[in-house]
């Protein structure tokens, strides 16, 4: 598995990823992300949304407000359930979360737990209890202070006027916002149960856990599924599996991630949330160790019961043919997108012995071809290579380099992942062929222009 402090100078050295406010000395666990961040980001969202929503019939989209009226955190719990167990070392008085610490400590220390140990399963008093027993210090080889609780979501105030009105939170995630619209969605719909509601957005986390990259930041991405049925007519059990298929089948068919790096990991009874009646995590192997990038639940009807009785609105659902009314039951799917980028990256990148390349398909690389004219000081070959550039960037996403040598020209592309660099050359004025390599093999051969196209497309295709 690659170093994380490779692809952390890697995201950087080619604009995937910047520290955030970097000039001004940057936040702790935040990060920008820059050109090339971007187009891989869009590409990951594009194809979940294309595959999960307007592929099929029975889902809808939306895209809810980051904040969200106070009421509705107090509903779903997250006021007074969403907390980290933290310590403090007490001679840097840095923050870290206890679990953290202790599952580090595991990790150096494999022989003194069984082999079924979940930190997850421990109160924080058995946390810490853990923590003594065992001598455990802070990174710095310091005394720890005694845990406490930490607020996770994110405190705000909305109006000219600071009062106890005024607070609101950034939204921990988007799910709440699906469930609170549930009514605006079947009376503005004709969906029918079983159906599914679908959101990629922004939430926000008070982390205190730094040195993971993308992987936990302050503020990250989502991309969620409430997937809403009757029990009474669907097989919960049924339904669960075939959604960790179609997740199973997306990472590794869609992005096209080795199944050497993934494995289900079922939630104990301990650590499983209390509204949930199953729950699996999809582990990665990141440069971390294996950790969760997609979560399935079954949350039961615990949501909308809760926003029904709070609000005092009904979200029941009327079945069109039975005249039933009752309140249905959810699986959610929810990604962490960051999670998915960072995923990628680390599956895609490979040192040869003189180079650095990421294999990544033809369906996520920010450009799918490179354009180089061989000499920047030939009027001929420079005018070509604009006309073949313009050619191709309406059609597929593409880059034109005139600077350097060639070499270095291939292994810049290499580096971000473009699939083919093409060079207008002097044979290309003689017979309008040009050279095309291959990214991966680094295979060339001659490609007539009027083809040229048509013979992306065509190799894009298979390109993993």
């Amino acid at each position: 598995m690659v170093e994380m402090q490779k692809i952390v100078s890697l995201c950087k050295r080619r604009g995937f990823v910047y520290p955030t406010s970097e000039i001004y000395g940057g936040l702790v666990s935040s990060y920008d992300y820059g050109p090339l961040g971007v187009e891989l980001l869009n590409n990951l969202k594009s194809l979940w949304w294309k595959k999960f929503v307007n592929s099929r019939p029975d889902m809808v989209g939306i895209d809810s407000q980051i904040i969200l009226n106070p009421k509705t955190w107090e509903a779903s719990g997250h006021v007074s359930n969403f907390k980290e167990v933290v310590v403090e070392d007490k001679k840097t008085n840095k923050r870290y979360r206890l679990d953290h610490l202790i599952e580090d400590w595991v990790k150096d220390n494999p022989n003194e737990v069984s082999k079924d140990f979940v930190v997850e399963d421990l109160t924080s008093d058995e946390m810490w209890d853990f923590v003594v027993e065992h001598k455990i210090k802070s990174p710095f080889k310091n005394e720890l202070s005694k845990p406490k609780k930490f607020d996770v979501l994110f405190p705000t105030k909305i109006g000219v006027v600071e009062d106890s009105v005024s607070k609101v939170y950034l939204r921990g995630e988007t799910a709440q916002g699906i469930f609170t619209n549930f009514k605006n969605i079947l009376d503005s719909t004709r969906q029918t149960l079983p159906f599914g509601v679908a959101q990629v957005g922004k939430s926000f986390r008070n982390e205190i856990t730094s040195g993971q990259f993308v992987f936990r930041t302050l503020e990250f991405e989502q991309a969620e599924i409430e997937y809403f049925f009757n029990p009474k007519q669907t097989d919960w059990k049924k339904l669960f599996d075939e959604w960790k298929d179609q997740m199973w089948q997306f990472v590794t068919f869609d992005l096209g991630i080795s199944e050497k790096n993934l494995k289900w990991r079922r939630h104990t009874d301990k650590e499983r949330s209390h509204y949930s009646k199953d729950t699996y995590d999809l582990d990665y192997n990141f440069p971390i160790g294996f950790k969760e990038l997609w979560g399935i639940a079954y949350r039961t009807d615990y949501d909308l019961a809760q926003h029904q009785k709070h609000s005092g609105v009904s979200l029941e659902y009327q079945d069109p043919y039975t005249n039933e009314k009752f309140i249905p039951h959810v699986i959610e799917p929810s990604l962490g997108v960051n999670r998915m980028f960072l995923m990628v990256l680390c599956d895609a990148y490979i040192e040869d012995s003189d180079r650095v390349y990421l294999n990544l398909s033809g369906k996520l690389a920010p450009y799918k071809a490179a354009v180089f004219p061989l000499v920047s000081n030939k009027p001929d070959i420079m005018n070509k290579a604009k006309a073949v550039f313009g050619s191709l960037h309406g059609n597929y996403s593409t880059y034109f380099d005139d600077r350097g040598n060639i070499g270095k020209r291939y292994r810049y592309q290499d580096e971000i992942g473009t699939p083919f660099c093409i060079t207008i050359d002097y044979e290309t004025l003689e017979n309008d062929t040009v050279t095309v390599r291959d990214r991966d093999s680094m295979v060339q051969e001659r490609v007539e222009v009027s083809k040229l196209s048509d013979w992306i497309k065509e190799k894009l295709k298979g390109y993993k």
